[in-house]
């Protein structure tokens, strides 16, 4: 994957041809708490699963996953759109690339390394 410098290659994650940000997330909807719990799926396919506290009606769990990922990378809400799997679990995320710049990545890094530590 070619991403600049200043961006980590996570699993999930990859650029389009505009500089926007991709990221695949895995919902499971209706859980506890909000928090990262590692990767979803196989090698070339793989997805941040994401445990949402949200219901998935109306599309109150979307709504609070592009809040969640805004909040977690520091950018805002406006920054993050849905760009697949409006009613699928199977989510994918646009972060703009102006934006992309300035996130802080962190917090995603440590869900891909497993650390379920993450804040709702």
């Amino acid at each position: 994957m070619n991403t600049p410098p200043e961006l980590p290659a996570l699993p999930f994650m990859r650029l389009d041809k505009n500089g926007d940000v991709l990221l695949d997330i895995h919902v499971v909807p209706n859980a506890a708490k909000t928090q990262a719990v590692g990767l979803h799926g196989e090698t070339g396919e793989l997805a941040l699963r994401l445990r949402l506290q949200a219901p998935p009606v109306d599309g109150k769990a979307n709504q609070a996953l592009v809040k969640w990922l805004a909040g977690c990378l520091g950018i805002p809400q406006q920054a993050v759109t849905l760009a697949r799997g409006e009613t699928s679990r199977r989510k994918q995320l646009r972060v703009a690339a102006a934006a992309a710049s300035r996130a802080s990545w962190d917090e995603l890094v440590r869900a891909a390394a497993g650390k379920d530590d993450l804040p709702t």
